[in-house]
């Protein structure tokens, strides 16, 4: 398979700095490399975004904050997914902050809706992400962005790159959930998001629900997007990461999640982000960022 390997430094979208140099920690933990080992081509993209230092830029709207440059940046990345997909290739986009979610699901649907594919999207994070202007209690838009893919939330978001909803949140499984605002809880239920919380995990086991998130996808999805925000993971297995939560997934339960995504061969596209090198121990957090991707893209222990 041809995978394109996009870096995102974009952390306009979190308060706290640092995510901007994962893409780099995730090259210099070698996924060039790890990919090649699994006969797949690939080619990396260093040159969609060149961010100026945050400080530089207007905050603007404080129920959004830097607005403009993110959605300039995840314009052009939606442009690049678009075309990587519709050569039939993989786009597998390293942040950066999550809101780079926005540039990436625009471009995937941008592509399937000349297949006339439905896309689903596999979201595994601690956060929901899913929070309006009024549900908000930050303004940042990492905060905002899937709910925004989905259609709820600023026409500037909302209609980024083309017009209109991006994915049907009737379409969108979360697994690892264990922070959500209490807005963003009454915007999933309305929603019809389905959502597989660490609770979830601890009464059935995760096996059980890897089950469940496999049958999801028989019915809810041609082409699978994966967002993985490594602050689903304990801080023990991922301590670079703007926000760590303890009580998250450990890394053979992420690995296993992406192995058996693997094997259903309708992921078409993917992202990692929320590395953070600032706070990261010997580049762990980055080394496991490779291992997933390696994973999702059809690497198995035997």
């Amino acid at each position: 398979m041809n995978v394109h390997i996009l870096e995102m430094p974009l952390d306009f979208g979190a308060s706290r700095h640092g995510s901007d140099m994962g893409p780099s920690a995730i090259r210099l933990a070698g996924i060039k490399e790890r990919l090649e080992s699994l006969n797949h081509k690939t080619f990396e993209h260093a040159d969609i975004f060149q961010p100026q230092p945050q400080e530089y830029e207007q905050v603007g709207n404080p129920k959004a904050k830097y607005l403009k440059p993110i959605v300039n940046a995840c314009t052009k990345l939606a442009a690049s997914v678009e075309e990587i997909s519709s050569k039939g290739d993989f786009p597998l986009v390293l942040g950066g902050d999550h809101s780079i979610v926005l540039g990436t699901l625009a471009g995937l649907a941008a592509s399937a809706k000349k297949e006339n594919k439905k896309i689903g999207v596999l979201y595994v994070d601690a956060h929901g992400d899913f929070n309006d202007t009024n549900t908000s209690p930050t303004g940042n838009i990492h905060g905002e962005c899937l709910a925004a893919s989905a259609g709820i939330g600023l026409p500037d978001l909302t209609n980024l790159y083309f017009e209109g909803q991006k994915v049907d949140p009737h379409n969108i499984c979360f697994v690892g959930c264990r922070d959500l605002d209490p807005g963003e809880k009454v915007l999933m239920k309305k929603a019809g998001v389905t959502v597989f919380t660490m609770s979830d995990i601890d009464r059935q086991g995760f096996s059980e629900i890897v089950k469940k998130v496999l049958k999801f996808f028989e019915t809810h999805a041609d082409w699978i997007h994966v967002s993985f925000d490594m602050d689903v993971l304990d801080p023990m297995y991922a301590p670079g990461t703007g926000i760590p939560l303890p009580g998250g997934l450990t890394n053979r339960e992420a690995l296993l999640l992406m192995e058996e995504m693997a094997s259903i061969g309708k992921v078409k596209s993917a992202e990692i982000v929320e590395v953070n090198p600032i706070l990261d121990v010997r580049n762990q957090t980055a080394i496991l960022a490779v291992s997933l991707a390696a994973r999702l893209l059809g690497e198995t222990l035997y």
